[in-house]
């Protein structure tokens, strides 16, 4: 692990082709992921109201593979955030279980908030699970994208774009959301 204070903690804004993205992390790992935007100054705003750190010139060697792995993922590659070392400091119990379910979850595999508080051993309960998601930190990382509405609908998305952002995540990785398609009519040969 990296000993200078700069290394520490810090935060980086990076473009992929999806727009500007950041992260900022604690010597304990990940504390913040902004999903993309179309303007930098946006993310850097966002970064440094909800982590309070300044941006660092110098990064552990895990931040440097994590930002490679994040444009990776926004070109369309299947990429595995479950290494990836998150600081969820303060947050509650509920929450952590949750987190620590849908962290399970693979690239291009989904369920639902009702399944996800089963998972996470708080079975009944998925509006509150659907809350938590709302409140995660580090999306993508966390990837609440994954976690749908009953009956395979959308569900909500509290990053920029909402459902619209969460459907397109879903389908980079071959999920496809909504109704099936209409089948054709069959013909009596």
């Amino acid at each position: 692990m990296e000993t200078t204070s700069q290394a520490a903690a810090g935060h980086a804004v990076f473009e992929t082709v999806l727009g500007f993205m950041g992260i900022a992390w604690s010597e304990a790992g990940l504390t913040r992921l902004c999903l993309p935007e179309r303007n930098r100054d946006t993310v850097e705003r966002r970064l440094l109201r909800h982590s309070g750190v300044a941006a660092s010139g110098e990064q552990p060697r895990w931040v440097a593979e994590l930002i490679a792995s994040i444009k990776a993922y926004a070109a369309g590659e299947d990429v595995d955030f479950s290494g990836v070392p998150v600081d969820l400091a303060g947050v509650d119990d509920f929450r952590l279980a949750i987190y620590d379910a849908a962290r399970k979850l693979s690239y291009g595999e989904t369920t639902t908030y009702g399944e996800l508080a089963k998972r996470a051993g708080h079975a009944g309960l998925p509006r509150e699970t659907g809350a938590a998601l709302g409140a995660n930190p580090v999306p993508l990382v966390i990837p609440c994208h994954r976690i749908l509405a009953a009956g395979g609908k959308i569900g909500g998305f509290s990053a920029p774009g909402g459902s619209a952002t969460k459907e397109k995540m879903l389908a980079m990785e071959g999920v496809r959301v909504g109704p099936p398609p209409a089948t054709q009519a069959s013909f009596g040969f």
